[in-house]
């Protein structure tokens, strides 16, 4: 989560039932256990915990956060999770665009703790963390045990401490240990100016609160300067809210037109349509992705390419595809739940699939001499939008 969980694609809800003590709440637990499940071994456990436990008094509200994380934990998925009310205050501090850390988007592929993206200009890419990196250990302690959100909390830290992040990159054998130090992370969500032949190029770095209005704000500007061609950078992008995506590729289709669909357990679709000012409708238009472009980033990108409005440009993306309902509880923690997945308007699946690009940038090999990563992406862009003139 910046550190984060893949900057999920989230949809908020709070959930105001009535205040229930921690005794009612266990007693209407024990009232509703079903005949099918033994839930007596849950209370035989709880009660020799009470009992016997050498390490002297427990806390009866620890205990009890600590089986709801086991519980969600139970369905194997990397992106559920439950969180106590202050782990759940730092995820909605994240989301807001300012939080301390390391700045890096932390996920789950191929079974593994991965590094989706590092933000600009943060402590973990000024350190040398980059998109695609495995993360093995955590100040000494083996990730292999760890879920994704207790790896996001072992990271996440006040201003001025550090952590020892062991890492194994671009499926190398050997290791490598890098310290960073944490800061406050201040997230500027949208970069732009106007490159060569009056093409405008705009950074999007993440899709939280800001970027809808911040984007207005570039787009207002370049087109102001006579702007013939765009170039979108969703490169190291892991998401954000839907609704901000959804609003920003609307800028470039009729009213109407599929963005994304939403599919549940159930096979239930919601489709998620353009309407706004479609002041980009015709506009040339290249998108650039990388491995560290997820969520949010591959929703816009993919539709942009199933609707023909954009070139896809770079390298393979993420495959961040699920969705996550995020329930804030009576008491302030929280509910982190996958419920759904997510499909471009040509139901191509983006989770664990990806975007693939219309025109590949190679990855860097060790030894490859590139002075600057960053141009080879966008001087590609710039050549797609000339032969487009």
């Amino acid at each position: 989560m910046f550190v984060g969980q893949g900057r999920f694609t989230l949809r908020k809800q709070v959930v105001a039932d009535k205040e229930l003590g921690l005794a009612q709440v266990l007693s209407q637990t024990r009232q509703a256990a079903r005949r099918e499940v033994p839930f007596s071994l849950y209370w035989d456990v709880w009660d020799q915990l009470k009992k016997k436990y050498v390490g002297g008094e427990t806390n009866d509200l620890d205990l009890f956060y600590g089986s709801l994380e086991g519980l969600v934990g139970a369905l194997g998925d990397p992106y559920s999770a439950f969180m106590s009310p202050k782990i759940a205050e730092a995820f909605m501090s994240d989301l807001a665009g300012s939080f301390e850390g390391i700045g890096a988007e932390i996920g789950v592929k191929e079974g593994v703790l991965t590094v989706v993206a590092p933000l600009p200009d943060s402590p973990a890419e000024r350190a040398g963390i980059a998109a695609g990196d495995v993360l093995v250990e955590i100040d000494g302690k083996d990730t292999a045990v760890m879920t994704l959100d207790a790896a996001v909390n072992a990271i996440r830290g006040a201003r001025g401490t550090t952590v020892v992040l062991t890492i194994r990159r671009n499926g190398a054998e050997t290791e490598q240990k890098i310290t960073i130090t944490r800061d406050v992370i201040d997230i500027k969500s949208i970069e732009w100016k106007m490159r060569e032949g009056r093409s405008g190029y705009i950074k999007v770095n993440q899709f939280n609160e800001e970027t809808w209005p911040e984007f207005e704000s570039a787009l207002t500007a370049l087109l102001g300067r006579d702007m013939r061609g765009l170039i979108i950078d969703l490169r190291n992008n892991p998401g954000g809210f839907l609704q901000t995506a959804v609003q920003m590729t609307s800028e470039w289709l009729p009213d109407g037109e599929t963005i994304v669909i939403e599919r549940s357990r159930n096979k239930e679709e919601q489709v998620y349509r353009s309407s706004g000012g479609h002041r980009l409708r015709g506009m040339k238009t290249v998108v650039l992705v990388n491995q560290g472009s997820a969520s949010a980033s591959e929703i816009m990108a993919g539709a942009l390419q199933d609707h023909g409005a954009a070139i896809i440009v770079g390298q393979q993306s993420f495959g961040k595809g699920s969705v996550q309902d995020f329930q804030i509880l009576e008491d302030g923690s929280a509910l982190k739940l996958t419920i759904s997945e997510w499909l471009t308007p040509k139901n191509r699946q983006i989770n664990k699939e990806g975007i693939t690009p219309d025109v590949v940038i190679p990855e860097l090999k060790d030894g490859d001499l590139v002075t600057d990563d960053d141009e080879r992406f966008v001087a590609k862009a710039l050549e797609l939008l000339r032969k487009g003139e």
